[in-house]
């Protein structure tokens, strides 16, 4: 029996487990898949369990993405350039360590049909998952970045890997095409982006990369003012996929029954 897991603090609202093992179910896999919140110190031990067997691949989510890339013995060209790890796996005798968020990233925008080439980005939050999207954004020819964080470093740390793009104080409104929910602001219910008022947001994506809860206070805020919304389901799924290609050598259907799964929690 296989083992996989995904780790993170927090990591009740995760919904892998329940993805993966209904991937798992349809193709008839010998493997399960859990969820463990654990802290700093526990990453090495993750890793250790990782060379023994133990576990088989994990996800990582935040605040974890960047800090266990020194417990690895590879990353990916793409996890190297964004300084950011969501799945990791072995082989060999390697650990390795690779990122499947901006491929999900755009495979949802994809899915949507929504073109990010020439709009105005304005993205919220420098943590884990940011510059997967900067990278995405970059590379889907966004019209300009502008990237805010409540700790104004991480956000400048992030600019030293894409020069190009904008920073703002945190709290500071610009204009923009889309605007990304990036940070974890959201995953309880009274979290509140308090310098998103009512405003002339028609014809706006407001986006948000939780997607449990469906509705954040952020999405909100977007629906009330005219805008068009969307959670992050869909890149939570496309980057599920990628990852379940990875460990199992099959690429699974994001398809209504796996978007359904995840809607309908």
């Amino acid at each position: 029996m296989k083992n996989f897991l995904v780790i993170g603090n927090p990591i009740k609202h995760s919904l892998s487990p329940k993805l993966h093992n209904f991937w798992i179910k349809n193709h008839d896999l010998k493997a399960v898949y859990n969820k463990k919140e654990i802290n700093n110190i526990n990453l090495k031990d993750l890793i250790q369990e990782l060379r023994t067997n133990k576990i088989t691949g994990a996800n990582v989510t935040v605040p974890f993405k960047k800090l266990v890339i020194p417990h690895l013995d590879e990353v990916s060209n793409l996890a190297k350039t964004t300084s950011s790890v969501n799945t990791i796996y072995k082989r060999g005798e390697k650990i390795v360590g690779d990122n499947t968020d901006s491929s999900g990233f755009e495979k949802a925008l994809d899915h949507i049909d929504y073109k990010v080439a020439g709009k105005k980005i304005f993205l919220l939050g420098a943590g884990g998952v940011a510059p997967s999207i900067i990278y995405s954004l970059k590379k889907m020819k966004a019209g300009s970045i502008t990237l805010s964080n409540r700790t104004k470093e991480k956000a400048q740390r992030i600019k030293e890997f894409f020069p190009n793009i904008n920073i703002v104080n945190w709290g500071v409104m610009v204009d923009f095409d889309m605007i990304i929910n990036a940070t974890s602001l959201g995953l309880n219910n009274d979290d509140k982006l308090d310098f998103i008022t009512d405003n002339n947001y028609k014809n706006k994506l407001f986006y948000d990369v939780i997607y449990n809860p469906k509705k954040t206070n952020f999405l909100a805020i977007g629906k009330k003012n005219g805008s068009r919304i969307e959670n992050g389901k869909l890149m939570f799924l496309y980057q599920a996929q990628l990852a379940f290609e990875i460990w199992h050598g099959i690429k699974p259907l994001v398809d209504e029954a796996a978007i359904d799964l995840v809607t309908n929690d």
